[in-house]
């Protein structure tokens, strides 16, 4: 679990109720329910509006994998794949089937039934492909709703404003009592850009890094197992693996190693 999403909302919050402490003003007094109910609720309505039930319903069940976080390291892939590949190469592509039926990952399970199946690679491909987009597609509509909603929020939170600000109007003929309503009137622009800067865009954008993190992880499976099924040879296939992957341990390795070289020696 990586919890860079809790612990950045936590400590935005957290700034926010300490910078209201410091000049000594109380949490209560941005607590209206008024407010927060218009600029939540009408954000989420409109976000529905702007998309379909589907959609809507669809982002919320990915809500959880944003605060749990949980990705695969690319090196426990590329250790995978080259373990297939060590298996089809003394027992041939036959025996892939059985190790898809260990396999928990329904893309790669899919892939090496298909290889012990003897389907040709090009075709092995579009398939592979195809659900690749199928699921990128799903997992980015779950971000962009949840950053369509911190575009709605600021601009609710202004609606919920001046509606306050109506009804500070009509009590003009009570002084004692302006300073209060004022304040609280802009309780709802308050709530707008906090829900659209601490909720909804690092969610969104949470849900983006995690899909693109995904479609890495699901390609370094789909370029290893059309390789395994071209036979190639299972260590360079690993380092040709680790080649796609940023910052890999080989490469860190490799440049350590021309680092430490003697001067004499790299002569």
């Amino acid at each position: 679990m990586d919890p860079a999403t809790l612990i950045g909302i936590a400590l935005a919050f957290g700034s926010m109720v300490a910078m209201i402490t410091i000049e000594g003003s109380s949490i209560a007094s941005i607590l209206l329910p008024a407010p927060m109910i218009l600029v939540f609720g009408a954000t989420i309505a409109v976000g529905i509006a702007g998309g379909t039930i589907s959609d809507a319903l669809n982002a919320f069940k990915a809500l959880p994998s944003a605060f749990k976080g949980k990705t695969t390291p690319p090196q426990v892939v590329i250790d995978q794949i080259v373990v297939l590949a060590e298996k089809a190469r003394s027992a041939g592509l036959l025996a892939l089937e059985q190790e898809a039926d260990a396999i928990d990952d329904p893309f790669l399970r899919t892939a090496l039934q298909n290889i012990a199946d003897g389907t040709d690679g090009d075709e092995l491909r579009i398939l592979l492909e195809d659900e690749l987009s199928t699921a990128t597609k799903l997992s980015r509509n779950a971000s962009k709703f949840f950053v369509t909603l911190g575009g709605y929020a600021p601009t609710v939170g202004i609606i919920g404003t001046v509606i306050s600000l109506t009804h500070v109007l009509e009590n003009l003929d009570t002084p004692s009592t302006l300073g209060p309503m004022i304040a609280a009137a802009f309780v709802a622009t308050l709530w707008g850009l906090v829900s659209a800067n601490f909720i909804w865009l690092p969610i969104g954008n949470r849900l983006k890094r995690l899909s693109d993190l995904e479609v890495e992880r699901m390609t370094l499976l789909m370029e290893g197992a059309l390789a395994v099924q071209a036979g190639s040879q299972p260590r360079l296939l690993g380092e040709r693996l680790r080649a796609m992957v940023p910052n890999a341990p080989a490469k860190k390795a490799a440049k350590a190693a021309k680092a430490d070289k003697p001067l004499s020696e790299a002569a």
